[in-house]
Parts: C-alpha cells; sequence; structure tokens
C-alpha cells in the first residue's frame, strides 16, 4: 500500500506498520462491548511483543502485561469501541461497517472519536517499550472497551482488573483532536468534564388532533420543557462556573393527526464541579415535574438516569513531570488546552485504582492547515472550523499524528519507569 511520505511512517516492532494498522482499524469500527475483532488486533500485536495477555475483562477489553524487574507499575490505557455514525469522510479506508443496537435497530458505524487512532499508538508504544532495555517495573496495557457509553472502565474494574493484574502508580493516555499534528495538550486539574445521560419522558392523555381540549398533548409539554432547560446553565449557574446541558433526541407520536399520550426527550450534561452537577441534576427533575403540572397532567414525568461518569481530574505534579517530559521532544508543542467540556471514563481507573491520573491531547489535524498561526488564539480560530470529534467528517492525519501519539506515550512512561 503506498503512502504520502514512507520515511516518516512510525512503524515500530517485525509485523506492525502503524499506518496501516490504523487504516485497517478504521476500516472494521465496532460498537461498545462488541469490539471482538479490535481486541483479537490488539492481543495479536501484544503477544507477538512478548507480552502476557488477558483477553475478555470486562467483557471485551485486553489486557497485556510486561513485567522487568522491580520498579513502578505504569498503565497506558486506550478505548476501542466506535459511534453509531455514517462516514462521510470520502476516505479510501472509509467506514462502511453497520452493526445491531441493543434495540434490534441497525446502525451505520464508524470511529468518529478517534479510538481507533489511540490503539493503534498504544500498540506501538507496546513494541517500543518492549524492544527498550532501559527501564525496570512493569507496564500494564490496559484497552478498554465501551468508553462511549461510559461503562468499559467500570467494567474492567468489575472484573477484577487491579486484582488481577495489580495496582498502578500512574495512569496514563491520551485523546486525539483538532488540534494540529505535533501539538500535545497537558491541563493539570479538571481536563474533562463528568457526563450524565439522562432520559424524560412526559405523559399526557392522547386523542384527535382535531380535538385537543380532550387531551393532555406531551409534544407541547415536551417543547416547552426543551426551551426551560436552557434557563438552567444562563440563570440558575453562576457565571465562573461551567455547565452544558444538551437536549439531543425528542420523540413523539406517530402520525399528524394524532396527539400520543407521551413524550420523551435525552439529555446531556457536562460539569466539572460536583457541587454544579448537583445543582443542575436537580433543576432538570424539578422543571420536568413543574412542566407536566402547569399542563394539569395526572402522571410525574419519568426521569432517569442513562448513564454517568466523573470528571478527568489530572494531577498537578503528575501533569508537570509529563508535560516537561513532552518538551523534551524535537519538533513539538506542548500547550495548556484549557478543560475540555468533552468526557472521558479513564478517570475511573485512576479513582479506583488511587493512582494519578495524566490525560493528555494529542494533535490530529493535518499540521499545514495551521500555516502562519502564531498564538493559541490563532490555532483555536482554526481549529473551530475544523470537524470535529463526533463528526462523520472527523478524520484525523495518520502521518505523523501515529508517530508523535506512540512517541508521547513512550516518552511519559518512561518517566516513571526506574
Amino acid at each position: 500500500m503506498a503512502h504520502d511520505n514512507d520515511s516518516a511512517r512510525p512503524g515500530v516492532g517485525p509485523d506492525f506498520d502503524a499506518i496501516d494498522t490504523y487504516r485497517d482499524l478504521h476500516s472494521h469500527p465496532e460498537l461498545a462491548f462488541n469490539e471482538a475483532r479490535t481486541a483479537q488486533v490488539v492481543a495479536t500485536h501484544l503477544e507477538a511483543a512478548g507480552y502476557a495477555v488477558t483477553p475478555g475483562v470486562g467483557g471485551t477489553g485486553v489486557v497485556g502485561v510486561l513485567e522487568r524487574g522491580e520498579g513502578p507499575t505504569v498503565l497506558l490505557r486506550a478505548d476501542m469501541d466506535a459511534l453509531p455514525v455514517a462516514e462521510d469522510t470520502g476516505l479510501d479506508y472509509a467506514s462502511t461497517q453497520s452493526a445491531t443496537r441493543p434495540d434490534g435497530t441497525t446502525t451505520p458505524v464508524m470511529h468518529a472519536y478517534g479510538h481507533d487512532v489511540h490503539t493503534t499508538c498504544l500498540i506501538g508504544a507496546a513494541y517500543a517499550l518492549a524492544a527498550d532495555t532501559s527501564w525496570q517495573g512493569k507496564i500494564l496495557a490496559v484497552f478498554q472497551p465501551a468508553e462511549e457509553v461510559g461503562k468499559g472502565a467500570r467494567a474492567m474494574v468489575a472484573d477484577g482488573l487491579f486484582d488481577r493484574f495489580g495496582k498502578p502508580d500512574v495512569v496514563l493516555g491520551q485523546h486525539v483532536a483538532p488540534l494540529p499534528a505535533g501539538v500535545l495538550g497537558v491541563r493539570p486539574g479538571p481536563a474533562f468534564a463528568a457526563s450524565d445521560a439522562m432520559k424524560i419522558t412526559l405523559y399526557g392523555k392522547g386523542g384527535h388532533g382535531s380535538r385537543p381540549e380532550t387531551t393532555q398533548d406531551p409534544v407541547v409539554m415536551a417543547a416547552s420543557l426543551v426551551m426551560r432547560l436552557q434557563t438552567i446553565v444562563s440563570r440558575t449557574i453562576a457565571g465562573s462556573d461551567t455547565a452544558v446541558v444538551t437536549v439531543g433526541s425528542m420523540h413523539a407520536g406517530t402520525a399528524h393527526n394524532i396527539i400520543p399520550d407521551d413524550a420523551t426527550l435525552q439529555l446531556s450534561v457536562r460539569t466539572f464541579d460536583p457541587a454544579v452537577r448537583d445543582k443542575v441534576m436537580a433543576s432538570i427533575e424539578r422543571l420536568a415535574r413543574a412542566e407536566t403540572l402547569a399542563a394539569g397532567s395526572e402522571r410525574e414525568p419519568d426521569v432517569t438516569l442513562i448513564e454517568s461518569f466523573p470528571a478527568v481530574v489530572n494531577d498537578a505534579e503528575a501533569s508537570k513531570v509529563v508535560a516537561d517530559s513532552f518538551g523534551t521532544i524535537p519538533g513539538l508543542m506542548v500547550v495548556d488546552p484549557g478543560s475540555v467540556t468533552g468526557s472521558e471514563d479513564v478517570g475511573i481507573l485512576a479513582l479506583e485504582s488511587g493512582a494519578p491520573c495524566v490525560y493528555w491531547l494529542l494533535g490530529g489535524a493535518d499540521p499545514t492547515l495551521f500555516a502562519g498561526a502564531s498564538s493559541i488564539q490563532e490555532i483555536a480560530a482554526i481549529v473551530g472550523g475544523l470537524p470535529s470529534n463526533h463528526s462523520p467528517h472527523f478524520a484525523p492525519q495518520p502521518d505523523p499524528t501515529l508517530k508523535v501519539g506512540i512517541t508521547a506515550l513512550v516518552t511519559a512512561a518512561k518517566t516513571w519507569l526506574a
């Protein structure tokens, strides 16, 4: 397979080519807890690199262990699952895969969040660290399922991740983003937001569309509630705090002339401060109940928490150590990207093990798009115009992104390994 710049291809190990592996994974995305093919690719490479490999941890997770004498234990984590998105990148290796959801419906599937980048980089780092004889200690290469639904880290912990393989001294990982390739973003403190997904079902009284006076219309309730929810951040959260409340799904009815019995909303909530989270969640429930009361509904709404995981809080001291080590890599730029309102469940691995966490952003955009940008503000303006994570157009630049990602993982790991 031809590539634009073969001399820059970050292949590591006798049978590993990062770009070919990435393209293969990108072409074969799998939804949460269904990452069987991806897990097999991972296990094959880890075995070739000399790791002790345990598949099936937390469902489809894979753990590779490489131990070399006395020293610290470093956990390197990558996630493997993809999203129910129809790819529209035009790449020659674009996904054409589809899958069946838990509810039985069929959906197209795409690596729209970059987990194929994360997996490829950790495979490459595993090869590089195995070939490097300068360190002592223990590496836990953790390939996690189901990050997109916020359940994979908990599933691996519940399956005895730390009881079976030992607790780490540090948890390290990275997330690709539309920053220019060659930029690494390290943020001490709260780095990624906590995530809560909610479902609200409003109950009314259905009937004929020509006789609304005989009904209690849940569609009107839902429409009003959507607007009311926008006041939570603007009117109940202090300007110095951060929160996001998004209604991502709204469903009611089956025909134009029938008022349905119920309407359902699905929400995404992002916060950094637990006190702010509690306030937002209480406000959502209060407004949902108030809306049904105002409409005269005879039944209270169902407000259900679908999934929840905490903010990723990077240890300040460990973040400085990692950022300083990145600063020694020629040609790279290390920045503080600020707090990201996107969410990640990697923080659960740190919380459950009691280890410090450092989770950084890996630039994945074509660096030529940023030619002439000389400040963080100018870079941010260009990033704002690029397809973001979760977009059907999201397409990280394999070269040099993979090379930088592999180098970053190896460099960060070796700051702890004796």
